[in-house]
């Protein structure tokens, strides 16, 4: 937690259950990122954590939010089957967003999106749904392949960042990219594997996404 800042767990509604979330908002920030994690991962995971806490440093609110409720997530685990309900997560974002567009203290904050695997799906096929207040998705060691039916409705601007050692996921985003509508753009983090676990690396990808949402969400 950063001094000057508010840090505290919300409960957000959802099919007569509810996800909790992580939201901070330090003094007067620039806007707020939303993270949509995917593949297994959590709120909790180190590697969102360590990039909340960059963008945090750089002047943005952030909501690391579970887009499973607890009784789904420990289904998840077992079938690892929910994690690539992508239509399910999608929904569950939208959902998110509508509570930071109603919620006082986050509803002026112009909106982003950080998802990373499947949670990059999700952050697409949620941002096609809410053109007008979604203005960037960074997507880390994502699978943009999976929303490529909306990729035609998808407005805001999209940062796909790829670990240089990660060749499947990489031919993947090159895929999605070259049919996407919207602007985009591709960074390969070189020496990096998919989840950026190399020294330095998750350093890299936060500098990426920091540069891109102060490019469009300030």
């Amino acid at each position: 937690m950063n001094m000057g800042s508010e840090d505290k767990t919300v409960q957000i509604s959802v099919d007569s259950e509810q996800i909790e979330g992580d939201l901070t908002i330090p003094d007067n920030p620039d806007g707020i990122i939303i993270f949509a994690h995917g593949s297994g991962s959590s709120r909790h995971s180190p590697r969102n954590k360590y990039v909340a806490q960059n963008l945090q440093d750089n002047g943005f609110a952030t909501l690391l939010i579970d887009l499973l409720t607890p009784d789904e997530d420990e289904t998840d685990r077992l079938t690892g089957r929910l994690r690539f309900d992508i239509d399910l997560l999608s929904r569950r974002l939208v959902t998110a967003t509508n509570w930071v567009l109603n919620n006082l203290d986050t509803s002026n904050l112009n909106i982003g999106y950080f998802g990373a695997s499947t949670g990059a799906a999700a952050a697409l096929i949620a941002a096609a749904q809410h053109p007008m207040y979604i203005n960037a998705v960074v997507s880390r060691g994502g699978r943009p392949d999976l929303a490529e039916h909306i990729f035609d409705r998808v407005q805001a601007p999209t940062l796909l960042i790829v670990g240089g050692n990660d060749p499947q996921v990489i031919e993947l985003n090159k895929w999605a990219m070259e049919r996407m509508n919207a602007e985009k753009k591709l960074e390969i983090v070189p020496g990096a594997t998919h989840l950026f676990e190399e020294p330095g690396k998750l350093e890299e990808v936060s500098k990426l996404a920091g540069e891109w949402f102060k490019q469009y969400l300030k």
